[in-house]
Order: structure tokens, then sequence, then C-alpha cells
């Protein structure tokens, strides 16, 4: 390790006017945190968990890997991470048995993380039936770091009701709820999300924002003098991930002045959150003759992956979702080869071959988003690792084919080491409707919230840390 000149605090801000920055993991910061390590140890960097939702399900014939153990093959749909594959962990035969009820859509995603059945209304009196994991674990360790979380997505708030089946379309745009009738709204809008985290709040509450100023002009000079009092190392750490600023602030530029995208208010949609007791964000409205132009939607998702990720590098939070898309997502995929129509469409296949093509193009590319932040987060150096050594990142549906809206044998993966706790590299298939809570309550153990039972969960997931472990399936 070079050697600092002054030690900082993992605290440490680069500020200027109306922002504060927070800062990647340095040398300097690691002989505080490992004093502060209870006695004494090695310091170890945080594991952050995040919850990438895709709605809509997957073509059920390529989805599933070939082989058992390390010994097994990416299936079409996951062959777009093959660069991470030893970073993998392919969960077969896992079940979320309280959704296995009601409509097609919404109460697989409103209880995707709840692990609960929501109650059937067509109202705002929504009830999910529990806490999702991720505020679970904001309630206990959201203290420890400016944000308690980040919800982030692509799609605004879905209002009205689906007569097809009597919910209200609220359902299937939330999937953290911090109580069972809290939903918390997500950000759809990459500079505001991106404000979130480099602006001060108190800049936010009065006003004082200079939005045509980039937000490390503001702070070059304290970014200089941090500089000079650290090692070698880490300014090149810190040169690093300024240009990583710098990129993102770049890209949100462009898609806000370029493609002069207009990101507005929907004031119904603050409305019922507002009725609910939910956090105000902002939302786009998605009528298309409120904008000029949409954003291309590849690069509006990357862009708010690219957030959480920095969200992550910076310690601003631990814990974040991003939903793909919400409930009954219809978003016209055509911008693929070979793809003509909208998601939803094509998931009802109907077990015809030229759709089910289409569909498995669709799946792939969420598959090759997924490669795409898990690519990033390989390029953060933490400590002896990476940010995605560090990390636990949950990708799935909360159904498994959108024909049959079946929540049995999910398409479900998790990427990362978990702080060196999850042999990844491998496919593992469980038993017959294993309960997907005990995937959530090992995820939950591991970033320093462990819970007894967690909804159905029967105890946690077994041999997530053995590399030797096979599953005993009967049958």
């Amino acid at each position: 390790m070079s050697q600092p000149f002054r030690r900082i605090t993992r605290r440490t801000m680069l500020r200027g006017l109306g922002v504060a920055m927070g800062l990647p993991w340095l040398e300097a910061m690691q002989p505080a945190a490992a004093r502060a390590i209870e006695g004494g140890g090695a310091w170890r960097p945080p594991v952050r968990m995040a919850c990438l939702f895709v709605p809509n399900g997957v073509n059920p014939h390529a989805w599933t890997p070939e082989g058992i153990g390390r010994d097994f093959e990416l299936s079409p749909i996951l062959a777009p991470l093959a660069e991470h594959k030893d970073d993998l962990l392919v969960l077969t035969n896992l079940m979320n048995r309280a959704t296995d009820t009601g409509d097609g859509h919404y109460v697989k995603t409103a209880g995707w993380l709840t692990g609960t059945t929501i109650t059937r209304t067509t109202g705002s009196d929504l009830d999910s039936g529990g806490v999702s994991i991720d505020q679970l674990a904001a309630s206990r360790i959201g203290h420890m770091t400016p944000l308690p979380s980040l919800e982030l997505g692509v799609d605004p708030v879905t209002r009205g009701v689906d007569t097809n089946v009597g919910y209200t379309r609220l359902y299937g745009s939330h999937i953290s709820w911090s109580t069972p009738t809290t939903p918390l709204a997500k950000e759809i809008n990459p500079k505001l999300a991106f404000d979130r985290l480099f602006r001060s709040q108190a800049a936010e509450s009065s006003g004082n924002i200079e939005d045509d100023r980039s937000v490390l002009d503001l702070v070059m000079e304290d970014a200089r003098a941090l500089r000079s009092r650290v090692g070698h190392a880490d300014r090149l750490k810190i040169d690093e991930y300024l240009d990583s600023v710098r990129a993102v602030e770049t890209r949100i530029a462009f898609d806000a002045e370029g493609r002069r995208a207009r990101y507005l208010d929907d004031p119904d949609a603050r409305r019922d959150i507002e009725a609910l007791g939910g956090r105000i964000d902002t939302y786009v409205h998605d009528a298309g003759h409120l904008q000029e132009r949409e954003l291309d939607h590849t690069e509006h998702v990357r862009l708010m992956l690219d957030l959480l990720v920095l969200a992550f590098q910076t310690d601003s939070t631990r814990i974040g979702t991003f939903m793909f898309g919400n409930a009954v997502s219809g978003k016209d995929f055509s911008f693929l080869d070979g793809v003509r129509g909208g998601f939803h469409q094509l998931s009802h296949h109907e077990n015809d071959d030229e759709k089910l093509e289409q569909y498995k193009r669709i799946n792939a590319w969420h598959s090759a988003q997924l490669s795409y932040m898990l690519g990033r987060m390989r390029q953060v150096r933490e400590g002896d690792g990476t940010l995605l050594d560090n990390a636990m990142v949950l990708f799935g549906s909360g159904l498994r084919d959108g024909n049959r809206h079946d929540p049995h044998n999910l398409p479900i993966l998790l990427a990362g080491r978990g702080g060196g706790t999850l042999a990844t590299g491998r496919h593992l298939r469980f038993g017959k409707d294993t309960p997907l809570c005990n995937l959530f309550v090992s995820m939950l153990d591991r970033v320093g919230t462990p819970v007894e039972r967690f909804a159905d969960s029967t105890g946690p997931l077994p041999g997530l840390d053995n590399p030797d472990f096979v599953p005993v399936v009967s049958g």
C-alpha cells in the first residue's frame, strides 16, 4: 500500500457551491476503517445489494443453462453474460409462493421483493402485505450512508385500473415497499438522479443549484487540495473517479439538450404517491406529444445503471433497486434486429416460434444491460478486489413464462461475490418450488441485516458459499 500523506475519514466529501460529492474507497481511508472494526482485523469494504427487476418474464425454453455446478453452459438468453460467467450464480427452481394467485402481472411485481400477496384494489389504498428486502435492509443500515437506499427505473408510474384483472396499475410500478402500504417512488430522470447523488440537500431545499455548471467545476478546488494530501495510488483513483463522473454528466447533458428530451412532472402520479405517504420523486410523462424525441432506451437504461454504480462506488448508499420496466410493459423493442413489436405482446407468445424468438432476443438484451453494469463494477478497485467482489446483484423477474404468468421456477440469478461470501461461477438447481425467500434470507445476512425468517422462508439457501456444494434434487 502506498503511504498517504494524511489519513482521511470515509465521510470525506468534495465540496463546492451546492455540491457534495462522495469519494470512492481510498487507501488513505483504510487505517481508520480498520480501527473501527470491533476487535481489530483487516479492513473490508461493505457489501452492497442491488435488485434489478425485469417485467414480463422470459422465454422459458431459452433461460436455463445446461449442466450443473461449475460444469454449465450459459443459455441463449444469458449468453451476453459470458465474460462474467465466473461472477454468476444461476439459481433454478425458486418459487415465490405468495404470488401464485390473482392476476397475471401485478401480484408478481409488487410482491417480488416482499414474498407476500398484495391486496386487490382499484384505488390508491395499496397493501403489499409486507416490507421489501431492500427496505428492510435500508431501515437497519441506511443511517450509515447519505441515502438509505436508491430506487431507479425508466418508466413513469402507470395509473388507472387494469380492467382485465381488476387491479390498480399502481401496483405494477413498484417493487420497493418501506411499509406494506407505502411504495417508494423510483427516479427515472437521469439528471435528477445525478443531482440527488451529488448536489447537497441544503442547495436543493434553497433552490441554490447552478444547473448550468458542472459539479466537477464546482468541486475542482477541493479536489486539488485532496490530491495533495494522499498518496500516488489514491491520486490516480481520484482522477479515474472524476473522469467517470464527467463521462456520466456529459451523457446526461447530451440527452437533456442534444436530444431535447423534456423531463416533465406528472401531477396526477405525484398526487397518487403523496396520498400513499410515499416519497415524491419526479417522473417523465410518457405522452408522445410532450416529448420532441424519446430518449434512446438502451442509453437511458445504461445511464441509470451507471448512476447506481456511482452510488455504490461513493458509498452514497449500499442498497439500490432498478426496474427495467413496469408490469405489463409494452415497450416497443423494434430497435433490436429481428424484433417487431412490444415486449408484453411478444411475451404472450402462444408457443409461436416466431414470437418466442423475438421474446428471447428481448430477454438477451436485458442480460446485455446487466453485463454492462457488471463490467462497470468490475472496473472499480476496492482494496484487493473490486466493487463487484463486494456486491450482490439480484437479477430476474416475478414470473417465469409471460404466456403462463407462472411464478414457479423463476428466472433468477445473483451476480457478484458478496464480499467473498459467495462461491460464484455455478448453476445450482434446487428442489422443486424452493422458496425464493430463502435466497432473500441469505442476501440479508450478507448485507449485514440478518433475519431468522422472511415471509415464507424455511431457512437460508444452502451452498452459496461452498464451491463444491451440489443440491440434492429429488424426482
